[in-house]
């Protein structure tokens, strides 16, 4: 009767165990929803130019530059964050590539620890 008592933890401790393990094992998919995975083509793998724009000791915008004509009618998206406070805004790429200003939607006090993101949606 007393080994039962003991067998008896043990075994469920086993179980838990294996459930752990099992769940661990599943696939994450990351480009998707569900556990199917989705190759999204990219229209630069190059290098980009970013410049922010002040107004005083604020950013009011953002230049980037270096945008390939594959680009071309998709919309950046900039996202300025200066740690505590952040603005983005998006603009469209124009025909031949090139260069575009997002202007943000409400001015980030320029800082030493800020973060500037990019997105390209599209084409």
């Amino acid at each position: 009767m007393a080994m039962r008592r003991l067998l008896l933890p043990v075994i469920a401790v086993a179980l838990c165990g294996t459930a752990i393990g099992a769940a661990a094992s599943l696939p994450f998919a990351t480009a998707g929803l569900g556990a199917a995975r989705v190759v999204i083509p990219r229209c630069t793998t190059g290098s980009l130019s970013v410049a922010q724009n002040l107004s005083g000791n604020n950013v009011i915008s953002v230049t980037v530059s270096g945008l390939p004509s594959a680009c071309a009618g998709a919309t950046l998206q900039a996202a300025v964050n200066n740690g505590s406070v952040s603005s983005s805004g998006s603009a469209t790429i124009p025909g031949g590539g090139g260069s575009v200003t997002v202007i943000l939607a409400s001015a980030v006090a320029a800082s030493t620890t800020e973060q500037t993101d990019l997105v390209v949606v599209g084409p």
